[in-house]
């Protein structure tokens, strides 16, 4: 990436270069020739007006005189009636530079060696391009130190990103003075607490789980032992495998117990969250595919909710309703808000065909579908309501409306926190 960084903008710093330079020394090359002949120019009328003066006066035209006037040129006079006037020497044909100026009773020619015009166009030239490496090197080390910038803080995010992939959810802390990269930075670190939140509770539920299961275990070990030794004996056998049966319900009640426990520390990890934020997150995201099928989502109701849960086990909720009106339903998809005394609620109905009867309340059943589906959508998104202490519920099959109900974020104070198994 810092090459590429780097590259990028060492070719910007090029293109800008060419696009300014060239021109710039065109033009430089320009006014220096026009300048030169605009000189020359005028050193003919001066002549010009001078060798007319003389003829109106009579005065006879030297030309030593004009070669000491006119140094290092080449001056050629025709005045008529006179013979010509040349003073000077020519210079050489491949550098020679010429003017002239005319008049009703003659003209002048005035030429000189452009050799030093091309000795000031070639210094001029050498000053542009000292100038564009200076600005090429400047940007050279601009671009280094700004791609060094950019390229050692992400290296930084990935080997933090890296760790925390690996186990070690250390919030670093680390910042760097560009917003982007703070904002991935403090985004990062607050995964990290939560992974580690999150490892914690595995390890406490895992050291929970084994101490809890061990006893049962060993009971129902035990009794099969038994049973493997009085293999010849009928009524020891019964005896032992009845007393088998009541460990492994035993067992059952244990994983049961742990179970509500792991969903009780989900339900601890809810907190308040903006309703708007979250329906209106999904809206965006499903808008595009119910316009590509010529539907339309409408979100009606009450506005500036807020409820207690999570914002994933929402959004993974309302998600699955959308898509199953998507697949299943027809018309217009309205969500609508609002409030009661005792929930937020939460529906979501279309104008299609709805629920047959045959399935009713079955649709959250695993495994229990309609149209050749998996038949896990519901059922697991009615877990995630539930997880987190909400509720999810078909209010009418016809057209089809489901409806969660979610607490209020006042009740936020009043929940019981549980750690471990009960």
């Amino acid at each position: 990436m810092r090459r590429r960084l780097l590259a990028s903008m060492l070719l910007v710093a090029v293109i800008a270069v060419l696009l300014l330079g060239v021109p710039l020394g065109v033009v430089v090359v320009r006014l220096i020739n026009d300048e030169a002949a605009q000189e020359l120019h005028a050193e003919a009328n001066r002549l010009l007006i001078g060798v007319e003066y003389s003829v109106s006066q009579q005065q006879p035209i030297s030309p030593e005189q004009l070669a000491r006037n006119y140094p290092d040129r080449y001056l050629q006079v025709y005045v008529r009636g006179n013979p010509p006037i040349i003073a000077g020497t020519p210079p050489p044909e491949a550098r020679d530079l010429t003017e002239e100026a005319r008049s009703e009773n003659g003209y002048v020619r005035v030429s000189r060696d452009s050799a030093q015009v091309q000795r000031e166009t070639r210094a001029r030239l050498v000053l542009i391009i000292a100038l564009a490496i200076v600005a090429l090197g400047a940007a050279i080390a601009l671009a280094t130190v700004t791609s060094r910038r950019l390229s050692l803080p992400l290296q930084d995010l990935t080997r933090i990103a890296e760790r925390l992939g690996s186990g070690d959810a250390r919030p670093s802390r680390h910042r760097y003075g560009v917003p982007e990269l703070d904002l991935v930075a403090e985004v990062l670190d607050r995964s990290a607490l939560r992974i580690s939140d999150l490892l914690a509770r595995e390890r406490e539920f895992a050291t929970d789980a084994s101490h809890q299961l061990r006893t049962p275990l060993t009971g129902l070990t035990m009794r099969l032992e038994e049973i493997v030794a009085a293999a010849g004996q009928p009524e020891v056998v019964r005896e032992e495998g009845e007393a088998a049966i009541v460990q492994v319900e035993r067992l059952t009640a244990v994983i049961d117990e742990l179970l509500a426990a792991a969903r009780r520390q989900r339900h601890a990890q809810a907190g308040p969250l903006d309703v708007d934020d979250v329906v209106g997150q999904q809206i965006v995201e499903w808008e595009p595919a119910f316009r590509r099928a010529h539907r339309s989502l409408v979100l009606a109701g009450d506005r500036g909710l807020h409820a207690l849960g999570t914002t994933g086990g929402l959004s993974q909720v309302l998600a699955t309703l959308l898509e199953n009106s998507l697949k299943h339903g027809d018309g217009v998809l309205t969500i609508n808000t609002s409030s009661t005394g005792k929930s937020v609620v939460i529906e979501v109905g279309d104008e299609g065909p709805g629920i047959p009867e045959a399935l009713g309340q079955r649709v959250f059943e695993r495994n229990v579908s309609g149209s050749g589906g998996t038949g896990l959508g519901l059922t697991l998104a009615r877990a995630l309501v539930a997880a987190d202490g909400g509720r999810l519920e078909l209010v009418k099959r016809r057209p089809a409306t489901f409806a969660i109900f979610l607490r209020h974020d006042r009740d936020n104070d009043r929940r019981r926190v549980v750690s471990g198994p009960a």
